[in-house]
């Protein structure tokens, strides 16, 4: 006859192996994505925005460090479909693909920003 208690705790155990190996996998894969992001960032979008994400060459052009992942995959969309209007990031995105987007935005949303919000007084 089998012990319902012990079924119970190996059952329970299992379910924690497995989902610590699917949180593992999920956390190594977006690692990959980011660190493919920062290759990318580092090819193509440094030179404008700085290397940081920080310390863009012009002050008309967005710091993207700490911005959020959302905002940032939108933004890449958008200037690629034509839908946000800039000459510039238009022609840069014509060149990356959906992978290229998600990891720079990963990269990007992962870097401690330097954005101060000025509270009015």
């Amino acid at each position: 006859m089998l012990n319902t208690s012990m079924m119970s705790k190996t059952f329970t155990f299992v379910v924690f192996l497995v989902s610590s190996a699917a949180f593992v996998a999920s956390a190594s894969a977006a690692d990959a994505t980011a660190a493919a992001g920062k290759a990318k960032a580092d090819a193509v979008c440094a030179s404008c925005h700085g290397k940081d994400g920080n310390t863009p060459i012009d002050p008309s052009y967005p710091k993207l460090a700490g911005q959020h992942r959302d905002f940032l995959v939108r933004a890449l969309l958008d200037y690629k479909s034509g839908a946000r209007k800039n000459a510039i990031m238009a022609s840069q995105s014509q060149a990356l693909s959906r992978a290229d987007i998600d990891g720079l935005a990963d990269y990007y949303a992962n870097l401690p920003g330097s954005l101060q919000v000025a509270m009015p007084k």
